[in-house]
């Protein structure tokens, strides 16, 4: 349990999108962690611009025929990183933590509306509109803050733990950031 701070906070500490985990394939962190999770894949056309495919974005049960339509939500806002524990990172790390796609959970294809909505709130203030995955998204939360070794404020664990007491059958599954 820690005391959370805004303080020194700045998006661009956390440098995002870069050249993902295949360098040599042209494309950032969005477009891979949207060619890894279509529904039916897209087309690649120059410039890394996908055409085509399909995603379901699971937060708000919507299929989304177009890759402009969705945002890839980071599990725990950056901001929200920061606030728990991020701040003391190296700007490396922060980077590692902004294009993780070591974990699936990490990175997540959702539509730019329900993102939005979330912004940078945690499980206090947000869950996803559909409420049948409430338990998936909590677990994804945590094994996200066990993954990065980010730490939970008062009002975020009280959240957790109501929350996750009519999720009984969900387990939390994570591998510690390299």
């Amino acid at each position: 349990m820690a005391t959370e701070s805004r303080d020194g906070y700045d998006r661009n500490k956390f440098r995002h999108w870069n050249t993902g985990d295949n360098p040599v394939d042209g494309c950032n962190t969005r477009a891979e962690v949207l060619i890894h999770v279509a529904v039916t894949p897209p087309a690649v056309r120059p410039a890394h611009r996908l055409t085509g495919g399909s995603w379901y974005s699971y937060y708000d049960a919507t299929v989304v025929m177009s890759a402009s339509g969705l945002d890839i939500d980071h599990m725990i806002p950056l901001a929200e990183a920061w606030d728990s524990g991020a701040s003391a990172w190296t700007p490396r790390r922060r980077e590692a933590y902004a294009n993780d796609q070591g974990a699936e959970t990490s990175l997540v294809a959702v539509t730019a509306r329900s993102n939005r909505s979330k912004a940078d709130q945690d499980p206090a203030e947000w869950l996803p509109p559909a409420a049948d995955v409430h338990c998936r998204y909590l677990a994804e939360w945590v094994g996200t803050k066990l993954r990065w070794a980010l730490a939970v404020d008062n009002v975020e664990l009280a959240a957790l733990e109501n929350a996750s007491a009519s999720c009984p059958a969900q387990t939390v599954t994570y591998e510690p950031a390299p």
